[in-house]
Order: structure tokens, then sequence, then C-alpha cells
């Protein structure tokens, strides 16, 4: 987003004072209006009209429609200046993600929302015929929601599942798997951790996890929470994602590089 836009989210997630499960939803569920109409979100994205009008305007459409919790933030939204409709459109989305979050931090409900959304990520990536339902864009979103309740209502936190259908709706018109891994680092962002993503061709020990998390916790100056991906294809050695910083020093890595070299000779 752009620093108008920026300004304009930051102010509408002040005033969403203690919001609900419910409340994220109901954001969320704004969200799809505007994806689903494109003239109403260049209305209240619209800048020659007033903020207090746009504000007033979403008010009115969402009327004995939403919950309090639902309707200031998203008021406050709708008063705010946009770059582009379509900021509008992200701003909304994450605003939902920032309710159902903050929801889950006041039930003390983080860590493990954090922990089922990784698992249930690898439990998908790990099936490919689960992955065919589920990762498959050209698959009825409303079909693939279904299955994601099936599979995760009653054994996962409530906001765990939400967020999982999230990332099946496509979060940020990303597909399942970006989705659900940005979910992820949004849940640690909550909490004040950075999430490293290490990649082994074969299960470590505690003690190993311990040291790795300890000397990644010196570099980025907070706690790290780290999510193990086994994937034999490494061959060995391990790599590491935090952000959109990579260490990689897979021998699968180091093989591609000599290879490369000589072909380049």
């Amino acid at each position: 987003m752009q620093a108008a836009s920026r300004e304009s989210y930051y102010a509408a997630r002040a005033a969403l004072g203690s919001p609900s499960i419910e409340a994220g939803e109901q954001i969320l569920a704004f969200a799809d209006l505007l994806a689903r109409e494109p003239r109403l979100r260049r209305a209240l994205a619209d800048p020659s009209r007033k903020g207090d009008e746009r504000a007033e305007l979403a008010r009115n459409l969402l009327a004995g429609k939403v919950s309090d919790a639902a309707i200031g933030p998203i008021g406050a939204l709708a008063a705010g200046r946009w770059s582009a409709p379509s900021e509008l459109l992200e701003a909304t989305e994450r605003l939902g993600v920032d309710a159902l979050l903050a929801a889950a931090q006041s039930s003390g409900d983080l860590v493990e929302a954090e922990d089922e959304l990784f698992r249930f990520g690898q439990i998908v990536s790990g099936d490919p015929k689960l992955t065919a339902v589920v990762g498959d864009s050209s698959v009825d979103p409303a079909r693939r929601v279904v299955v994601v309740r099936e599979l995760l209502e009653g054994k996962t936190k409530p906001v765990t599942v939400k967020l999982a259908e999230l990332a099946v709706r496509g979060f940020g018109g990303r597909n399942f798997a970006a989705g659900l891994t940005r979910l992820v680092e949004l849940v640690a962002e909550r909490r004040e951790a950075e999430i490293a993503f290490v990649t082994v061709a074969e299960p470590i020990d505690e003690a190993s996890e311990n040291r790795l998390a300890s000397s990644l916790a010196n570099i980025y100056g907070r706690q790290v929470s780290l999510k193990i991906i086994v994937n034999p294809a490494v061959l060995g050695g391990m790599s590491v994602r935090v952000g959109s910083d990579l260490y990689d020093g897979t021998v699968a890595r180091r093989l591609a590089d000599v290879r490369n070299a000589l072909a380049s000779r």
C-alpha cells in the first residue's frame, strides 16, 4: 500500500477496540462484498467525496447486518484516503485478519493457531489428493471451504478454521499455500515473533532446534519460531527462510552451484 492508504489502514486498525471472531468474520465478509462489487469499491475510495459521506454510505449499507465491533472499523476504512480502490480492498481483508488475531490473542490462542495453521499446510502439501481439492484454485472456493471445515472444526482453535478458510479463498490474491504461509507469518507478527521456515532432509533434534532458534533470535533481535519442513530432496544440510532472507546451505543447492559453475566454463 502507498503511504496515504497505509495511514488509513492504521487508523481503521486503531478503531478495532476489542473485537471478536464474529467481528473478524463480518469484516472479511465486507471484503468479499468489495471484491464482488467494483462500483461499491470505487465509491468508497472516491477522493472526490468527503470521508464522512463515504463512512455514512458504508454504515447505511451494513446497518442491522453487522455488530458494532465491526461497523466502527469499517466506517473508519470508508472514511480514509485510498491511493486506489484495490488498496481499500486489501486493507479491509487485512483488517479482518487483525480482528481475528486480536480475538485469538485475548483468548490466549495465538501460539496454537500458528502451529495448527502450519501443520495443516504440511498435511495438505503431503497429500496429493487433498492438495488437488484444497489447493486447486480452479475448484469452487465454496467446496474447498467445506472441506477445510470438515477437516479442522472441532480439532483446532476457531481462529485456525477461519484463517484456513481465508487461505482457501485466496488471501491477498495468493494461492492457498502462499496465503497460508503469509497468515502464519501474521500470527507470529501479532505476538512479536519472527517465523523461520527451516527445510531439512530429515528431522533435527530438539537441542539443534534450540540452538538455531537462539542464533536467529540474536540476528533478528526478537523471538524466532521455527517451522520445520522435512524434504528428502534437499539431500542434506539446511535451508532457512525468514521473511525475504534466505540462507540456503543444502547439499542440493551446493550441487546445483557446482553444476552451474561447470556449465559456464
